[in-house]
């Protein structure tokens, strides 16, 4: 496996043409079972293996935990700006420095807690969505580009599986 075989073992996003309900719908359907796919990745790995990575120098299993944690926040909030206020200009973080903090010394299992009620009130949300609200937009200052919030849906869709292969991955190459 060559280095980009192993950042993007789910491929990277790529936006649809056109985006259906039923492609929505099968979307919010990933975000909805994340969670639950990670708890049956790791509920029963030792501490050596929740420090496994899915590639040389990359992220170890509890830190791609912590990191899912964290983005989804940042996803769930830039949804509520944009449904609350007129394509709001979202802010970016430095994943890699939040990756860094002290709370990633935690166990995933508190950051999996964390995204099971955060994923919750989430797919709540985005199942009420209207067609009207799916088509609200923000801005990402990083790319200077409006991001409606269906495009949206789908790349969080693509980050659950992204980070999922990721956790297998490291399982499987046991990188240290």
């Amino acid at each position: 496996m060559n280095l980009e075989q192993l950042k993007y073992p789910a491929g990277k996003f790529v936006k649809p043409e056109s985006i259906t309900k039923e492609i929505i719908d099968s979307a919010i359907s990933e975000i909805e079972n994340f969670p639950s796919l990670v708890k049956f990745e790791i509920q029963n790995l030792e501490e050596k293996d929740l420090q496994l990575r899915y590639r040389p120098e990359g992220w170890t299993i509890t830190q791609v935990v912590h990191h899912c944690a964290d983005s989804h926040i940042n996803s769930y909030m830039r949804f509520k700006l944009a449904l609350t206020e007129n394509i709001p200009t979202i802010k970016p973080y430095e994943e890699s420095l939040w990756a860094e903090l002290p709370d990633n010394n935690l166990s995933p299992l508190v950051s999996l807690k964390l995204l099971e009620a955060l994923h919750e009130r989430w797919v709540y949300i985005l199942k009420s969505l209207s067609e009207d609200n799916l088509n609200k937009e923000f801005i990402h200052p990083e790319q200077s580009e409006r991001i409606s919030l269906k495009e949206n849906i789908l790349i969080y869709s693509w980050h659950c599986r992204h980070h999922l292969a990721h956790i297998k991955q490291a399982k499987e190459l046991k990188f240290e």
